[in-house]
This record gives structure tokens, C-alpha cells and sequence, in this order.
């Protein structure tokens, strides 16, 4: 018994001394932290401090893109997601609680905001064992006044997450080119926008900017604590885009091709305004295109046309052959020579009028008629060699560098005889519109040859910095006395009794310019595709021929034309309304203004108005006479003034007055008639008139309301009196169908 118990007791005394020692080294340890301040060559109250240390992350704008005047094309905005928090265990103060209390009344709250209805979101509330719940669709993309609301009735519980977006708020508008930029979540967890397309694309680096942080210190709930340092560490903000479009012009070309969209339906088409003196694309548009804030129509067409893709010019082609010509002094324009057919070996090339030909003319009227037999002559008196160190000169068959991703190449066709031929009339070669639009501006600007670009300058909001782009020089492939002569061909194709280009006609200017009707390789092999409808009807024109301050490239896939409509009727629509309206809108005057006489607004009154008018009429004046009476007693401009040649005059006799007929005058004229008669007109819209409501002749008076209606000269029927054309398919049939399969052979 004894023995037991002391062997009881040695066991206790072993057990003694074990958790002696485990004791003693616990203490021995935490003394040992407490003096060293470290474990494991960590540093303890850098661990303490991590433990109660939050941060925050300060996000960054994504740089803007507006036009050149600084009115935004595309910018960041938020967007937030609501959430209902219901987990009771997030309220550490019942008086300050932090989830969802009042259910019926928040229900009842956000039933005002949501598209779901007050019994929907009550059940979405009374969910058992949730942490909190969303709404789906209809609790996201809320814009900052709806979560304003939300938030004003102080309901507990609803929390929002701050999503940032980028909005486009002119909708449709140069799409392809500005692309669009979306949400996409990184490797490290972080969600931010990426530019998919266009210029966000291009400068996706540029415009997204450097998020910043803030560190602070908090207690154990996450609350910061009184006194708290924080460590702020400053957002970058991406960088400002400015672009050459002018929203203006844009907005011009944009309507313009909604209009011709719905009514002839054309595959594709797509147009370019530029200023050809500095190379800087004012704007571009295409159709398909989207909507970069929705997406609406973006699966419908991926390409940036204008940029991306090649095409078979047509006879706009010869702008350059014709330059070419000129340049190397073998193009006379009064020189005569046999229109009709031309061969090629054992393969004819007809003049479009099925190879009938004019008879014998000049070369100048060849021109005028677009004739491919005069240009394949030229090419003969030019050399195929020659000729094609022109197109290259020209920059064709090489990338612009237009600062725009995915430029496409093209190709020059020139191994075999009958490609160096087609390709003098713009069939077999393939070009982009940048390469064309990039040629252009030798002729437009006295034989020196511009890049185009489309961004003016870069603008670091962080530090103020600007850099611009300069215009670039892309080489000289004539001369300025070629560039001018050829400009003037080209005014005789919209001018000449037989020029192809009448439809382009625009009153009060001169336009140089040709047209273009390329035939479309069959996708399904065997030559040109066959029918009214399918070639590509094109026109370049830049006005005012002498100087050209514009150039405007238009062309139209496969529109669908019925009865008497033609394809280069259809590419009228766009041009004239787009190229007369910017010319005005940049208060660029008609060609022959600089000659204009100003002249010293004489006396009309006391005369008759049969005197007044052959005086004025004399003087290149316009007078419109108002009322019945033989005396002229008053008149707009006042004697004295200045007034240059083809303005109008109002003169005003006594006796009863009578209201003339101001339709197609601009809103000024209109003006002078309501000043001259005291009697204050309605005026509705902008532009020129469209429509009065008393009827030229009819007598007024101080009680008489006379009410105006202005438009768009695109919206006013017959605004420039163009005479009409038969068809324009004198330049469509760069080779008749007949022979289209032996070019095609030849061309394989």
C-alpha cells in the first residue's frame, strides 16, 4: 500500500515539473517578445497595425474623347447596384442598425425605383438565413439621382456598389472610329474599363489612368478610429483625347446617312469629310454602324470601312491617272482621238455606252464623259512603268498610318497588260478610302500630299500638358501647276455640257470632282457581278475647285434602286446636303465671292420700281419689290451701306404691301422683309425656307401673322436646281459584262 502511493506521488511530482517548465516557457517567451518586439523576425506591432489598417482604393478617370472644339464624344460615368442587407448580426448598435428593419416600408421605397413590383421585392426581403439579397437586372446600371432617392429616406439596410461606365452621349456618332470601351475584371480581381475598338481602343494605355489609395486606422468593428492617420496615395487620371472631327459636321453626315439608309437600303456605304491642307479627318461615318452605349447593331458590321477594308475604286480612280497624265505633259485636252473600243490583246475595253463611243472628240470631253478608251491612250502615251511609280507616289498600295488600328494595304494590279489597263480606270487594283482621301490632297493642296489623322492633341488633366499633332508631309507626286490644272478637268466634269458629275452641282460653288461606278467581283467566281443595282456608285469631290477647303469622299454598295433611280443620284444625297452645309457652317465662301465687287448701297427711293430693278439688276443685285405702288419709298440695305454682288435688295413702294415669295432665302433676307414692313414674322427652325404660310402676293398688314418655316437644304425639293441626268451609269462599265469573264480569266 505504501508502495503505491509513493509511486503515486514520484508521478504527480514528474507531472509537477513538466507543466513547471511548459509554464515557465510561456513566460519566458512572451517576456521575450515583449523585450525583443518580434517573432519569428517578424515585427509585432507592424502586425498589430496591419490587423486594425484598412485601405482604400481612390479609382481613376479613363480620359475623355471630345471633338476638336472640346464638346464630349465620349466620357466616364457611374453607375451603381443595390443590394438589401438582412443578416440581423451586421447591427452591433439596435440604434443604429445596418440591415434591412422596416421591410414593408422599403419594399413600398423601392417599388418607385425599380421595374418590379412592391409584393416582389417584399418577398425578395423576407428570404430566411441570407446574408443580404440584389434585385437583378432591375437593382443595376442605376443612374446617381436614383440612388440619391434611395438613399434620402434614410431606410436601413441598402447598400450600393459604384460601377464605373462609359457613356457616349451623341449616340450614334463616328462609332467605328471612337469604338467603345467595357468593363472587364484582370487576373488581380480588379474590374476596369478596356477600350475594344476604334480610338479606345488605339489608346486604351493613354486614356486609362493610375488608381490610387487611402490607408487608414480602424477599430476591431472596421469603424476609423478618432485621430486616425491616413495615408493618401493620389489617383492618376487618364489622359484627354481630342480628336479633328467637328461635332457639327458629324452631326450633319450622320443625319444625312440615316436619310439615304432608309430609303435605298445600300449594303454598305460609308463617307469622309476632310480638310485636305492639313490632313485632318472632320468626319467619318458608315453604314452598318452602333450604338457604342448600348451595342445596338454592332454584330451587324465589326470593320471600321473607311480604314479596314479594300475596294475597287471605279472611275474615281482617274483623278489620279488624269494627274498622272498631266504631269508627264502627255494629257492635251483639245488633241482629238477615237472613242468607243479599245484593245487589249484579244480583249476590248468599251467606253460605257457599250463601246459606241462618241465618234471622235477631245480628250477634255473624254474626260467629262468619263471615258475609259481616253485613259487607257493616256496610260500608252504615259508607260505602264511610269505610271505606276505615280500610283505609288500617290501612296497606294502602302498604309496611310493613319492613327486608327487595322489599316488595310490594298494592292496595285499591274503584272499583266490588261491589269496595268483596268487599273488606269480604277478596275482590278484595290485601294482603301484613307489611300484616296490621302491622294486627294495633292490635287487639293497644289501637288503637296497630307496623311490623314483623326486626333488632334493629347491633354494630361493631372499636369496640364498638351501635345498636339503636327501635319505630316507624305510627299509631293506632282506639281502645284499639275495639282491646279487637273482641278479645273475636274470642275469641267460637274460643269461641261457632257460631265458625268451634273448631279453634284451646288449652287453658289464651285465643285471639282468625279464620279465612280465600280462593277463587284462575283463572290461566286466567273467576273463581275450583273444587274442595276450592283456596282459601287462613288464621288470625290472638293470645293471650291480653285482652293479647295473640303474634300468629301462618298461611296454606296449594291443600293437598291427602283424605276428611274440611279446610283449616283442616291451618292448626291449625301454629298451635296453634307459638303453645302459644312461649307456654310465653316463660312467657307463660294468660289468666286474673292472677285465679288463691294459695292455702296445707292438710293432706290423715289424711283419706279421697273428703274429700281434694271439699276439693281445692273449692279449684280437682286431687288425684290414689295407691295403694288409706282414709287419706291423705302429700301434694305440703306443707302450708303456696303453690299456685295448677288445680294438681295428689298424695296418697298407705297401703297398696300405684299408679302413675295421667300422660299429657298436664307433667314436674313427674311428678316430684312419684317424690318422693312414692321410687322414681326414667326420663325421656326433653321436654315433657308421651306415654307410660308400667306402666299407670294398676298396683301399685309399690322394684323396680318405671317409664320416661317426654315429646314436643311437637303429637306427642301429641288434647293439646288440641279438639271437632271438620264442615268449615271456613263462610268459604270469599266468593262461591259459581255467580256467580264475573259478579263476575270485574265486576270487569274
Amino acid at each position: 500500500m505504501k508502495k503505491r502511493v509513493g509511486n503515486m506521488r514520484r508521478g504527480a511530482l514528474v507531472l509537477f515539473i513538466i507543466f513547471g517548465l511548459i509554464f515557465l516557457s510561456v513566460i519566458g517567451r512572451f517576456f521575450y517578445m515583449q523585450v525583443v518586439g518580434e517573432v519569428n523576425g517578424v515585427p509585432l506591432a507592424a502586425k498589430a497595425a496591419k490587423q486594425h489598417l484598412r485601405s482604400s482604393v481612390i479609382e481613376a478617370n479613363r480620359g475623355s474623347i471630345l471633338d476638336q472644339k472640346g464638346e464630349v464624344i465620349a466620357k466616364d460615368t457611374a453607375s451603381y447596384t443595390l443590394a438589401a442587407v438582412l443578416d440581423p448580426k451586421q447591427t452591433v448598435d439596435p440604434k443604429n442598425p445596418h440591415h434591412v428593419v422596416e421591410k414593408e416600408e422599403t419594399a413600398k421605397l423601392l417599388a418607385k425605383y425599380l421595374p418590379l413590383k412592391e409584393a416582389d421585392i417584399l418577398k425578395k426581403l423576407k428570404k430566411k438565413d441570407v446574408f443580404q439579397v440584389e434585385f437583378g437586372k432591375a437593382g443595376k446600371n442605376l443612374s446617381a439621382e436614383v440612388k440619391d432617392k434611395i438613399e434620402a429616406a434614410k431606410l436601413p439596410g441598402l447598400v450600393f456598389t459604384k460601377q464605373a461606365e462609359r457613356f457616349y452621349p451623341n449616340g450614334v456618332f463616328a462609332s467605328h472610329l471612337i469604338g467603345y470601351a467595357q468593363q472587364e475584371t484582370g487576373k488581380d480581381g480588379i474590374s476596369k474599363l478596356i477600350g475594344k475598338m476604334g480610338i479606345e481602343k488605339a489608346y486604351n494605355d493613354i486614356l486609362t489612368g493610375k488608381n490610387g489609395s487611402i490607408n487608414y486606422d480602424t477599430d476591431k468593428y472596421g469603424y476609423i478610429l478618432p485621430n486616425a492617420k491616413s495615408t493618401v496615395k493620389e489617383a492618376q487620371d487618364g489622359k484627354d483625347i481630342y480628336l479633328t472631327l467637328d461635332k457639327k459636321i458629324q452631326t450633319f453626315l450622320e443625319d444625312t446617312l440615316n436619310t439615304v439608309d432608309a430609303k435605298y437600303n445600300p449594303k454598305n456605304m460609308m463617307a469622309v469629310v476632310m480638310n485636305p491642307k492639313t490632313g485632318e479627318i472632320l468626319a467619318m461615318s458608315q453604314r452598318d454602324t452602333f450604338n457604342p452605349t448600348t451595342k445596338e447593331g454592332l454584330t451587324n458590321q465589326w470593320a471600321n470601312l473607311p480604314v479596314e477594308i479594300t475596294y475597287e475604286p471605279g472611275s474615281v480612280m482617274k483623278v489620279f491617272s488624269l494627274a498622272s497624265a498631266i504631269d508627264m505633259g502627255v494629257y492635251h485636252p483639245n488633241a482629238y482621238y477615237q472613242s468607243g473600243t479599245y484593245n487589249v490583246g484579244n480583249i476590248p475595253i468599251h467606253d460605257h455606252n457599250g463601246g459606241a463611243g462618241w465618234g471622235s472628240i477631245t480628250y477634255r470631253e473624254g474626260v467629262e464623259r468619263s471615258s475609259n478608251v481616253a485613259f487607257a491612250k493616256l496610260l500608252a502615251g504615259m508607260g505602264p512603268d511610269k505610271f505606276k511609280t505615280y500610283l505609288q507616289n500617290f501612296g497606294f498600295g502602302a498604309k496611310t498610318g493613319i492613327d486608327l488600328p487595322n489599316e488595310a494595304t490594298g494592292k496595285i494590279l499591274f503584272d499583266r497588260r490588261i491589269e496595268q489597263v483596268t487599273t488606269v480606270f480604277g478596275q482590278g487594283t484595290t485601294v482603301t478610302m484613307m489611300q484616296m482621301l490621302q491622294g486627294a490632297t495633292a490635287i487639293a493642296s497644289d501637288g503637296t500630299m497630307k496623311q490623314p489623322y483623326v486626333v488632334s492633341k493629347v491633354v494630361d488633366p493631372n499636369t496640364g500638358k498638351v501635345t498636339e499633332t503636327k501635319t505630316v508631309t507624305t510627299g509631293k507626286p506632282i506639281s502645284a501647276e499639275t495639282a491646279k490644272q487637273t482641278r479645273e478637268e475636274l470642275r469641267n466634269v460637274i460643269t461641261g455640257k457632257v460631265g458625268t458629275g451634273k448631279l453634284y452641282a451646288i449652287d453658289g460653288y464651285d465643285i471639282a470632282g468625279k464620279t465612280g461606278t465600280s462593277q463587284i467581283p462575283n463572290p461566286n467566281g466567273g467576273g463581275y457581278m450583273t444587274g442595276n443595282d450592283n456596282y459601287i456608285f462613288s464621288f470625290m469631290g472638293m470645293a471650291p475647285a480653285k482652293d479647295p477647303e473640303l474634300v468629301m469622299y462618298v461611296t454606296m454598295q449594291q443600293p437598291q434602286l427602283t424605276g428611274t433611280e440611279t446610283g449616283g443620284k442616291a451618292v448626291s444625297e449625301i454629298f451635296n446636303p453634307v459638303m453645302k452645309n459644312s461649307l456654310q457652317y465653316l463660312n467657307i465662301k463660294s468660289a468666286d465671292t474673292s472677285e465679288l465687287k463691294a459695292i455702296s448701297m445707292p438710293s432706290m427711293t423715289g424711283k419706279t420700281p421697273d428703274v429700281a430693278k434694271k439699276e439693281l439688276e445692273a449692279q449684280k443685285l437682286i431687288p425684290v419689290v414689295i407691295g403694288n405702288g409706282k414709287k419706291i419709298v423705302q429700301q434694305l440695305p440703306q443707302t450708303g451701306e456696303k453690299i456685295l454682288e448677288g445680294q438681295r435688295v428689298i424695296l418697298m413702294t407705297e401703297g398696300d404691301m405684299t408679302i413675295p415669295d421667300m422660299r429657298d432665302w436664307a433667314k436674313n433676307d427674311v428678316l430684312k422683309v419684317s424690318e422693312i414692313t414692321g410687322i414681326p414674322f414667326t420663325v421656326t427652325g433653321n436654315g433657308y425656307v421651306l415654307k410660308q404660310s400667306l402666299s407670294a402676293g398676298s396683301v399685309i398688314n399690322d394684323k396680318s401673322k405671317v409664320m416661317i418655316n426654315l429646314t436643311t437644304p437637303d429637306k427642301i425639293p429641288n434647293f439646288n436646281k440641279v438639271p437632271k441626268v438620264e442615268s449615271d451609269k456613263e462610268d459604270s462599265a469599266d468593262t461591259t459584262v459581255q467580256e467580264a469573264a475573259g478579263l476575270n480569266a485574265l486576270l487569274n
